[in-house]
Order: C-alpha cells, then sequence, then structure tokens
C-alpha cells in the first residue's frame, strides 16, 4: 500500500507537480468509493445471484449459520449463483452490510466440511475488511491509471515541456505513461494475492477445516468449468479460486496465489495446530 502511494504522488508530480497528484487522487477516489457502497448490489445483480434462506437452501444456510454462531460475527445475506463452475466470493462494504455467495457448482463437488472450510475463508474476507483494503488499493492504482492517461494524451499533443511546477521531462513522462501503471497492477495483484493467503490461514482456523479447504481448493483449481469474466475481470479478485482459464499466468499478474502454494501454507498450519493441541492438552 505504502508502495502505490508513494507511486502515485511520483507519477503525479513527474507529470504536472502537486496539481497532477490531487487531480488523479480525486477522480479516483470519487470513482472507487462508488463502487466500493454499492459492490454488494453491483456484483450480486451482475451474476445474477438469489438469496435465499433456510427454508430455500437448509445446507448452504446452516453451514454459514453455524460459522457465524460459533465465531459470534454477524450473520451475512446468503446467495446462490445460477452457474454450474464451481467457485463463491464475499461483498459488501463492511461486516454489517455484507454477502456471502455460492456458485451451483461449488455445491455440487465440495462435502459440507470442504463447504465449510470455503465459507470461513469468505468470512475471513468480510472480518479482515478486505472490500476495503481492495478498494483503496484500487483508488491509488485508478488514480495511477489517469495520469498514465494524461501523459499520453499529453505527449500526443506535445504539452509536456519541463516548468518550475513539473519534475517531468522525458523520463518523467516515460514514467508516468508506462512504466507506473504496470508497477501498480503488479502491487494491486500482489495486496490481493496476501489478503488470500491471510484468508486462507483465518478461515481454516475460525472453522478448523485446514486440510478440508485445501482439498476444496485442489477441487475448485482442477474443475474443467470456469466462470467466464471477459466482460467483468475486474470481479477475479472477489472469488476463492482463480475463475480464469488454468493457462499459466505470470504469477506477479495473477489476482490468486498459486494453488499449490496454499494449500502447502494449510498444510502447515494444519499441523501447526495439531501440535498446540497436544502441548495444551499435555
Amino acid at each position: 500500500m505504502t508502495g502505490l502511494i508513494i507511486l502515485c504522488c511520483a507519477c503525479g508530480f513527474f507529470l504536472a507537480g502537486r496539481v497532477g497528484i490531487f487531480i488523479a487522487f480525486f477522480i479516483a477516489t470519487v470513482m472507487n468509493l462508488g463502487t466500493y457502497w454499492f459492490s454488494d448490489k453491483v456484483v450480486l445483480k451482475m451474476y445474477k445471484a438469489k438469496e435465499v434462506t433456510a427454508n430455500e437452501n437448509s445446507r448452504l444456510y446452516r453451514i454459514v449459520k453455524n460459522i457465524t454462531t460459533t465465531s459470534m460475527i454477524p450473520m451475512p445475506k446468503v446467495y446462490i449463483v445460477p452457474s454450474k463452475a464451481p467457485n463463491a466470493f464475499a461483498t459488501g462494504r463492511d461486516k454489517d452490510h455484507a454477502a456471502v455467495a455460492c456458485t451451483e457448482g461449488i455445491l455440487e463437488i465440495l462435502n459440507d466440511a470442504e463447504l465449510e472450510g470455503v465459507i470461513g475463508h469468505e468470512l475471513a474476507h468480510i472480518q479482515n475488511k478486505d472490500m476495503l483494503i481492495g478498494t483503496i488499493a484500487a483508488t491509488f492504482a485508478g488514480a495511477i491509471g489517469i495520469l498514465a492517461s494524461m501523459a499520453r494524451w499529453g505527449a500526443i499533443f506535445g504539452g509536456y515541456s519541463r516548468d518550475d511546477n513539473r519534475g517531468g521531462g522525458i523520463v518523467g513522462l516515460i514514467v508516468a505513461a508506462v512504466i507506473a501503471p504496470m508497477i501498480a497492477m503488479v502491487i494491486q495483484m500482489a495486496i490481493s494475492r496476501q489478503r488470500e493467503f491471510k484468508a486462507d490461514a483465518e478461515g481454516a482456523k475460525m472453522t478448523n477445516r485446514y486440510n478440508e479447504l485445501a482439498s476444496a481448493l485442489k477441487k475448485l483449481h482442477s474443475a474443467p468449468i470456469r466462470m467466464n469474466l471477459d466482460n467483468s475481470p475486474a470481479t477475479a479478485h472477489l472469488m476463492i479460486a482463480n475463475p480464469f482459464s488454468k493457462k499459466k499466468l505470470k504469477s506477479m499478474f495473477s489476482t490468486h496465489p498459486p494453488v499449490e502454494e496454499r494449500v502447502k501454507r494449510l498444510k502447515e498450519l494444519s499441523e501447526q495446530s495439531l501440535y498446540q493441541g497436544y502441548a495444551n492438552i499435555g
């Protein structure tokens, strides 16, 4: 996050001095706060999610209710997405306005214990305020993107000469237009991956389903059907499993850590938990 802030300030200064920083940051903040505030409605409508009650889907509702009751956290709204692609996500601006959604596909391929691990992961996202953290990161990344666009248009129309208010010149122009957006994306994706690791750890601890969550992640990773996010890649980071195809992407540009690393960490945490349990008994 600090890296994004520094990068945004440097990019704005290279481009248009202090004025450039404030203009880009203001525009990006307004855009992302709007998205943050209405994120639950927008995302759920995008995937045609239907809210369910205990009577409509007793299995999913019961699992969410049991975990929230045991952990003494607010009960989110529960939704089902009409898709055979197995996945799940959490959305909402805070823990009192949150929703957990599961696809029909994930309900079909996971047993109850594995599903508990997945729901624990999503509830951990809510408790960790990951939607807010993602919005803040997106605000700075968006500001940098706006500055980059300004730099490109300025270069086209020849509007960039060095003066007292700019730290620019040709180097500043290249940084603002080309290099900064790439670095911002790398940092934003790194934040997303770290939040996934944290949600895995805390969600598994919440439910005591370390191995079951690991098993669920492997099933989701190997599923032949993927969610079609061609028109909405911005929601990819919400999903518990990378919704894109299995084609290997450079890990630094991925919203999710490698599933092998996630499974490895969960196995290690399971062993640590078991060891601590024996120690407490002793």
